[in-house]
């Protein structure tokens, strides 16, 4: 069992940066695939970005790719997502979430078996 917390959301202007943590409760943390996903009102859950637990491998779709950068310290058992030049169609709830898996269903969401309680992300026009 793994717990994730995530943190750092908030209310940013477009244009604008962010950087949302995840800490993980377990020190086999750095054994686990890592992603992160948003989901906004009435929307399936999104794809935002993953990380590979052994060679710290990214993956990003297109809408986020070059804006967004997730990245990990497994000392400190926790992944990031560092989020510049914020659009407000970025406005969603962020989970990340925790998988043993990696590979083409790294942007399903039903592929994760641990998740975070999410942390809202707004951003005005």
């Amino acid at each position: 069992q793994v717990q994730l917390v995530e943190s750092g959301g908030g209310l940013v202007q477009a244009g604008d940066s962010l950087r949302l943590s995840c800490a993980a409760s377990r020190r086999t943390f750095s054994t686990y695939n890592m992603g992160w996903f948003r989901q906004a009102p009435g929307k399936e859950r999104d794809f935002v970005a993953a990380t590979r637990s052994s060679d710290s491998t990214t993956s990003y779709p297109d809408s986020v790719k070059g804006r967004f950068t997730i990245s990990r310290d497994n000392a400190k058992n926790t992944v990031y997502l560092q989020m510049n030049s914020l659009k407000p169609e970025d406005t969603a709830v962020y989970y990340c979430a925790a998988r043993d898996g990696w590979g083409i269903r790294n942007s399903d969401f039903r592929a994760y078996d641990y998740w975070g309680q999410g942390t809202q992300v707004t951003v005005s026009s």
